[in-house]
């Protein structure tokens, strides 16, 4: 028996919870990876937005009336008489469940989704060498390029669905004056039907869900041990790897990871000691035997050798270039156009060339976007 008058109790709160966890899950995740200091919340956000599409995909198996897909208009005849009679009746009676516009939009969803977090995953394992796929980054790393763009557009297309279903839920509610913008708000709808009953295990489901995803949260944001967010690569110690090289060219300056430029830049940075930005370096300073070993280590672990996204998007970028600075690279110009000049001025920074200042752990060759952070 209905509840209220000629409104039916349709999604019951449990389901209203978790459908704006949908919505709010997918839409922070997208805003926040225009942001590389947001890395870990676009994360979070992402593995969020994956365990309630898993949960939608089950609850439309086991959960109540209404929301399982054996009650979805799903044939091409019923979506194309629902728009017939939305243009041609504006009082029509609207269903209780899902109609065929939405019936096919909760496919596109699952489908778009399910297929954004998938190459999400894959792609922070090849590209950034963390979290459960870590271990494809040694041999598919070049595949990250093409796991971007699936990822990347993927989310776009998902976005303007989304659109197009704000658009149809607005007239519903304006024109076709079904007060359908509060279904998922109150639980009802302006409906015919019996009202839905969901059951203690419905229940139990559901909130479970709502709590791994709060602990999701948690975990990848403020846990640095969280196995969602390890990294393949350890930190690296230049001392033990090239005692010359960290104890020379340490006395200056912090040792910058060799992975971060190509052989043919090392070589034309220690061809030119003579005049190493604005100093002079001799023999005095370094013995030639140890220019010799220096130099054999930054070739043999230089952008060439490694996997590390940094490495991959330099070289893709350089071409024929061979510079001697990491600020003259295209891709690290790309990487920072967004930041303003004046950022570099700070004292806690001084110059583009201090990456040590915003990249914590630089240092050691950690280079993951969850270390960013722009000191003031």
């Amino acid at each position: 028996m209905n509840k209220r008058q000629n409104e039916v109790f349709v999604w019951p709160l449990c389901t209203r919870i978790i459908h704006w966890m949908i919505a709010l899950s997918f839409i922070t995740s997208f805003i926040t990876a225009f942001f590389h200091s947001l890395f870990k919340w676009h994360l979070a956000f992402g593995w969020i937005f994956g365990i309630v599409l898993i949960y939608r995909l089950v609850w439309g198996i086991v959960g109540p009336n209404y929301a399982t897909f054996k009650t979805f208009k799903l044939s091409f005849a019923e979506l194309r008489y629902y728009f017939v009679e939305k243009v041609q009746n504006r009082w029509r009676k609207i269903h209780a469940g899902h109609n065929a516009a939405s019936s096919w939009f909760t496919i596109i969803v699952l489908c778009f989704g399910l297929e954004i977090v998938l190459s999400g995953l894959l792609l922070q394992g090849t590209q950034e060498a963390s979290g459960p796929f870590c271990f494809l980054n040694n041999d598919f790393f070049k595949a990250s390029t093409f796991l971007f763009y699936v990822h990347e557009y993927g989310a776009y297309i998902l976005v303007a669905w989304a659109f197009i279903h704000i658009s149809g839920v607005l007239v519903e509610q304006f024109y076709h004056k079904t007060n359908m913008a509060f279904a998922m708000v109150t639980g009802y709808k302006r409906a015919e039907g019996e009202d839905t009953v969901v059951s203690i295990w419905h229940h139990l489901f559901a909130y479970s869900v709502i709590a791994i995803s709060i602990g999701m949260l948690y975990t990848i944001v403020y846990d640095e041990k969280s196995y969602l967010t390890h990294e393949r690569f350890a930190k690296i110690d230049y001392a033990a790897e090239n005692e010359a090289y960290a104890q020379k060219c340490g006395k200056c300056h912090k040792p910058y990871p060799p992975f971060m430029l190509p052989s043919a830049s090392w070589t034309l940075l220690m061809d030119g000691l003579s005049n190493h930005f604005g100093e002079a370096i001799s023999d005095r300073n370094i013995t030639q035997s140890e220019q010799e070993s220096i130099r054999a280590y930054l070739a043999s672990r230089s952008a060439e050798t490694s996997s590390r996204k940094l490495a991959f998007k330099t070289l893709d970028s350089l071409g024929t270039m061979h510079p001697i600075s990491m600020s003259k690279v295209p891709y690290w110009r790309a990487a920072h156009e967004d930041i303003d000049r004046s950022v570099y001025k700070r004292p806690s920074i001084k110059e583009a060339s201090n990456c040590f200042a915003c990249h914590e752990g630089f240092e050691f060759g950690i280079l993951d976007n969850t270390h960013i952070h722009i000191p003031q």
